[in-house]
């Protein structure tokens, strides 16, 4: 015995193996024990005796039980302890030689010899070693001989899904199924539903399924009840309405939560709750950062807002700080009552209206409080019908600026006019004194004479008391004036460059703010463009080679290098370095005034575009004749004496071919004829015409190139804009309506304009979708420059000896051109063709 105490085995593994032994006599003895009771707490978590009568609950536990105790009682009488020597054995079986086995033996025979002695304590010392790296053995725990179908299986599949599925909560319903309980046979005695309002977007709960004491419900929540069985076996008791209700027995309950409180149910299961209510707060709104005024002239103004379920809508009061204006000149006067500005607020379409920001963006450029103190409210209101605002922001009413000085004095006159109706007289005076010598002011004798027609209809209305009507009246035809003034309607090219220019000019001297500058910038870069094709078609037309410079050599300016010099220009201007981008405008502006631009291509057959922009062009002139002529036809109305040269800026009762032909009309009536007669005739003369020129526009857009393409549908609509204006300036004209008339051919012009402009970008981008096309051989080799405008290289080498990129700024500029690929090889809509070249010049460079 002693030997066997003193085994050398690892004493872990032999205690890992008697614990492996042990493991197999409980898991084969007691695995029936163990079965049912998973049975048993997997059907009573799931409630399957919610479902079956108290009878069958009853049987169905008494067989459960009985099973239990039976199988407890084989187990106990199966079961035994396994001894060390079984373990011994257990490890001993695993290991080669029987080692252990061998340790515990002794010697028989040739206990007298020494040499068998010596041989016996070696075989025992080689045992020893075997039996010191005994491992333990693992425990057979296979019962597929005593559960041939698997019933443990089963069972502990059941009580997985009870634990996924089921409740704890449900084994205690056990206890209430008491014999002759037919009320608890029938399932539940009581069902209620807590149902959150709508708007919070939370789940509805089941009553029965709250076992935590306090229930937290939103405020408003919706609570409903229904009791089952006999009438009287359940009642109702609650203090979370203003009421409250006490024992109410009805089958059917409901009420609405309004305040924390108590709900209790009396009766066979019942329950016992303390609600308590969670308040919707009401929504917060704040302005985030200040107010700008857009390039368009609408204010911007950011704000966010909050809520706890989210916001449902806004809006902003804006209304007059008249303790902050500058009670001056016009503003002297008592101000007129007006409304407070209300606009609505937008709301985030997607996303989430608990929490978010947006910009609210509105145009007040025309309203008499624009650039004047106000102050401005903002609103949010919730689905709760609850609102909140936040503090008066007080700021000067963003709104469109006017940097010509004329139109922003006729904008000021029309702020004073709408200030208070007791200003008229002061704004004629002023209008009138503006108005005295108009030929170093006024840019367009059209904007003069509104300004004329404008303030004799202001005299005569304050003559017999000015109307509210026709105040707005008269504030409206300002406000179109000084838009006339600020925009300009030219259709000389040149001039109209030379007026952006000086916006740009105007803007930056009177520190206008970025999104503005970006606009006249932009503004510029597209008349100059319009000047540059008005170069080449001249340039076309009289077959001129090229500009020679003094020392007789060929000067050429590409298109690339004007975009530089007006990037540069927009740089300087964007770094705050407003006085070298003045003078590199103005440098700009001599250059532009002094080149000529000519189109290195022969003087051949004419393309389908080429005829359609110059026919465009010629309805172009024909429409500026004819708001020529009815210009001084309505001169003449305010001065019948009129004749050739004694009105400043009138060309006489005959003006050339190009300033609207005869003026009058074309049975070329002479001066015999009295002047009402000369002046319908000449009028009907002009609206034939009209009607005229509005039936070539419309067989000139029926071959119109450029179908399909954004930049051809673009033509077409502008067209078809121009087409309409056309037509109600011929009506104004035959209704002897010459101002109404003139309008409309102003607004045909600018349409016009327009559609050749995008016409003119469609041809452009056809010529690069198809680079084949539109060159000659001839023409190949009376201009040999590149795209680029650079000489190719010596001994034929296509390539040129020249530096794509000169001055100090060349690595900036490699980099704005890498930056330019790739933003455009991110634009899908591009053609194919054009994304594939892209994408080769990234894969190279």
């Amino acid at each position: 015995m002693t030997a066997r105490e003193t085994l050398p085995i690892p004493r872990l593994s032999l205690l890992l193996t008697q614990v492996g032994m042990l493991s197999e006599q409980v898991w084969r003895s007691f695995w029936p024990f163990f079965s049912i009771s998973m049975a048993l707490l997997a059907a009573l978590m799931l409630g399957l005796q919610d479902h079956v009568g108290v009878e069958t609950v009853w049987v169905a536990g008494s067989a459960a039980l009985i099973g239990l105790l039976v199988a407890l009682i084989l187990g106990v009488r199966r079961f035994r302890i396994p001894t060390r020597n079984e373990a011994l054995i257990r490890m001993d079986e695993t290991l080669p030689g029987r080692p252990i086995q061998a340790l515990m033996d002794e010697q028989a025979i040739g206990a007298m010899d020494a040499d068998s002695v010596a041989l016996w304590r070696a075989h025992q010392a080689r045992m020893a070693e075997r039996a010191a790296q005994a491992a333990p053995v693992k425990p057979d725990l296979r019962l597929a001989d005593r559960d041939p179908y698997a019933l443990r299986f089963i069972a502990l599949l059941a009580l997985v899904i009870a634990v996924l599925f089921g409740s704890f909560w449900r084994i205690g319903s056990v206890t209430e199924m008491t014999p002759g309980a037919a009320v608890a046979g029938q399932g539940p005695s009581w069902e209620g539903w807590v149902e959150p309002p709508r708007y919070t977007g939370l789940p509805t709960l089941y009553l029965a399924d709250q076992s935590d004491p306090t229930l937290s419900v939103p405020q408003g929540s919706r609570i409903t009840l229904r009791f089952y069985g006999g009438v009287g076996a359940h009642s109702l008791t609650e203090t979370s309405t203003p009421l409250g209700t006490e024992a109410v027995t009805d089958p059917e309950q409901e009420f609405v939560v309004e305040r924390s409180g108590r709900m209790t149910i009396d009766g066979p299961s019942g329950r016992d709750w303390a609600l308590e209510v969670i308040a919707d707060t009401s929504p917060q709104i704040t302005v985030s950062d200040v107010a700008r005024s857009e390039a368009g002239g609408q204010m911007k103004l950011p704000f966010a807002a909050k809520d706890d379920y989210g916001v449902i809508a806004g809006s902003a009061l804006i209304e007059l700080d008249l303790d902050a204006v500058d009670r001056r000149y016009g503003l002297m006067a008592i101000p007129e009552p007006r409304e407070v500005i209300e606009v609505e607020l937008p709301m985030p379409i997607t996303g989430d209206r608990a929490d978010f920001t947006e910009n609210l963006i509105e145009d007040f450029s025309q309203h008499p409080w624009a650039h004047l103190p106000v102050k401005i409210t903002l609103m949010a209101r919730d689905a709760a019908d609850q609102q909140g605002q936040s503090e008066p922001y007080t700021t000067a009413l963003p709104a469109r600026r006017f940097f010509d000085p004329l139109a922003a004095a006729i904008v000021e006159q029309r702020r004073d006019l709408l200030w208070s109706r007791d200003n008229a007289k002061r704004v004629s005076q002023i209008l009138r004194a503006v108005s005295y010598l108009p030929e170093d002011l006024f840019r367009s004798d059209t904007a003069y004479l509104r300004l004329r027609v404008t303030l004799r209809r202001l005299e005569t209305f304050t003559e017999y008391g000015l109307k509210p009507t026709q105040q707005e009246e008269i504030a409206a035809s300002l406000w179109k004036l000084a838009v006339l003034i600020e925009d300009g309607t030219l259709a000389d090219a040149l001039e109209r460059m030379r007026r952006a220019q000086e916006r740009l000019t105007e803007a930056m001297q009177n520190g206008a703010s970025d999104e503005e500058i970006a606009e006249l910038m932009q503004e510029l870069r597209e008349a100059t463009q319009d000047y540059l094709q008005q170069l080449r078609r001249l340039a076309e037309q009289n077959g001129e080679e090229g500009q020679q410079g003094q020392d007789g050599e060929s000067l050429q300016m590409t298109q690339d290098d004007l975009q530089r010099m007006m990037d540069r220009i927009q740089d300087l201007m964007e770094q705050g370095r407003m006085a070298e981008a003045q003078q590199a405008l103005e440098e700009f502006q001599q250059m532009m005034e002094n080149m000529r631009v000519t189109q290195g291509q022969g003087q051949g057959q004419q393309s389908e575009g080429q005829q359609a922009m110059e026919g465009l062009a010629e309805t172009l002139r024909d429409q500026q004749g004819l708001s020529d002529q009815a210009f001084r036809d309505l001169q003449e109305q305010f001065n019948p004496g009129a004749q050739t040269g004694e009105n400043q800026g009138n060309q006489g009762r005959n003006g050339g071919q190009g300033r609207g032909q005869s003026h009058e009309g074309q049975g070329g009536q002479g001066q015999g004829s009295d002047h009402a007669d000369e002046g319908q005739q000449g009028q009907g003369s002009l609206a034939d015409r009209q009607q005229a020129l509005r039936d070539e526009l419309g067989r000139q857009q029926q071959n119109l190139p450029g179908a399909g393409t954004p930049e051809g549908e673009a033509a077409r609509d502008a067209l078809g804009r121009a087409g309409r204006a056309m037509d109600e300036a011929e009506q104004a004209l035959r209704n002897d309506e010459l101002a109404d008339a003139i309008d409309n051919q102003s607004e045909a012009m600018d349409a016009l304009r327009e559609g050749m402009r995008s016409l003119g970008e469609a041809l452009a981008q056809n010529q690069q979708n198809q680079p084949g096309q539109g060159s000659q051989e001839g023409d190949m080799q009376a201009n040999n420059r590149d795209p680029l405008g650079r000489n190719p290289g010596a001994n034929g080498s296509m390539s040129t000896d020249e530096s794509l990129l000169q001055g100090e700024d060349v690595y900036r500029r490699a980099r704005e051109l890498l930056d330019e690929i790739r933003r455009r090889t991110g634009e899908s809509e591009r053609p194919e063709i054009e994304l594939e070249y892209l994408k080769r010049l990234l894969e190279r460079f």
